[in-house]
């Protein structure tokens, strides 16, 4: 069973010079499909003369030369499949039809519904189900990319499936394996750039950095999340990374930032709409957990006291979130029965969830004062190992 599993780690990211078809400018010269102009194009990426080129393909440099004005052309349809192969180009940018191509075609057509899926399947707290969707599909897209085909609605598709992925483990992954989540979504990192796309940027950056945090690299990110904060093209972008800085800001102890980017959050709040993370139930656990974290537990305790904001936004894991959170201050502050009927409602959520991340946060919560609470988590946990190794 372990082999399944080892497939999880992200492989190797092929050469730099591989992903020139994703650039704006082989975009267009694809979209005119002249054979001449794609020669011409390779040869300046590559920084190759007309006899390296022909080599490469099989052609003297007279052909190379006369096939990039125009004089002469390729016509066959087996010699313009091994002209796109060589090139690392799909067929039919060549006007070949070719069967693997169309069923890549295919892929990406589906696999754009595969990726807004498995977001929503995340949302709604079936995080497990959302990494047996994407998996398959990065697998494939891997595999493409690494035999070079690196057209820019592969590489696409290719960076959302891994910011995808990574996060939706980051659900199910127990706290000693979240670097592997981390690792996925920095993935789409090195293809980011690639994509000219300030808005995926800023939402892989924001998405990486809050993976980092759960593995406990704060500074890291940090770092992050406030490049992603700048990046935002507008509000609401803006509004989805500002909570997870507030939270990474919070545990690494970095007062001053925790509270502006809070201030920054509640003063959006009646400006963007609300989604799953940004809503004032979501913000009031994020506040609850970063004054805790920046030693000022009193304020803490009379913000649990209060209660959170209606929660009709907040996705099942958020409530787990908050129950954890909140058990943790009701402790602080002496109030045990309180703490262990939030605890215990966690735990039984978590369960249903397969959140092994928040019953280790429980643990910690429970440890040394609520004994019966404790070995309940530690029961639920010990069934989700075993579940996960199966």
């Amino acid at each position: 069973m372990a082999e399944q599993q080892r497939p999880l780690e992200p492989p190797p990211l092929i050469p730099l010079a591989q992903w020139h078809w994703a650039t704006p400018a082989a975009q267009a010269v694809l979209a005119g499909g002249s054979l001449g102009a794609i020669l011409r194009f390779y040869r300046a990426v590559h920084r190759i003369n007309q006899t390296a080129l022909g080599d490469l393909l099989g052609y003297d440099k007279t052909t190379i030369s006369a096939l990039e004005l125009g004089k002469r052309t390729v016509n066959d349809i087996a010699s313009r499949r091994r002209i796109a192969t060589l090139l690392r180009l799909p067929a039919h940018v060549l006007g070949v039809t070719d069967p693997a191509d169309a069923d890549h075609r295919a892929m990406l057509q589906f696999g754009d519904s595969t990726v807004r899926l498995a977001e929503i399947a995340r949302q709604s707290g079936h995080a497990a189900e959302a990494v047996a969707e994407l998996w398959p599909l990065a697998a494939r897209l891997e595999a493409r990319v690494h035999d070079g085909h690196t057209e820019a609605s592969a590489l696409r598709l290719l960076a959302r499936a891994r910011v995808g992925l990574g996060v939706a483990l980051g659900n199910v992954l127990p706290e000693e394996r979240l670097a592997t989540a981390a690792r996925w979504t920095a993935g789409s990192l090195r293809i980011a750039p690639h994509l000219d796309d300030p808005r995926f940027t800023s939402y892989a950056l924001r998405m990486h950095g809050n993976e980092l945090r759960k593995a406990g690299l704060r500074g890291a990110a940090v770092e992050r999340l406030r490049r992603a904060a700048a990046l935002a093209p507008d509000r609401t972008d803006r509004a989805a990374a500002l909570p997870l800085l507030a939270r990474a800001a919070g545990q690494a102890g970095q007062t001053s930032l925790f509270d502006a980017v809070m201030r920054e959050s509640q003063a959006l709040l009646p400006e963007v709409e609300h989604t799953s993370l940004f809503n004032p139930y979501a913000l009031h656990e994020i506040q609850l957990r970063g004054l805790v974290a920046t030693d000022r537990l009193g304020a803490a305790i009379r913000l649990a006291e209060a209660g959170p904001p209606p929660a009709a936004t907040a996705a099942p894991q958020w409530r787990v979130i908050a129950a954890v959170t909140t058990g943790r201050v009701r402790l602080l502050a002496q109030d045990r029965a309180d703490a262990a009927e939030r605890l215990t409602f966690a735990i039984g959520e978590a369960s249903r969830l397969r959140l092994p991340h928040q019953l280790q946060r429980v643990l910690r919560a429970s440890a040394g004062q609520l004994p019966d609470v404790h070995a309940v988590a530690e029961h639920a946990l010990d069934r989700l190992r075993r579940e996960m190794a199966a």
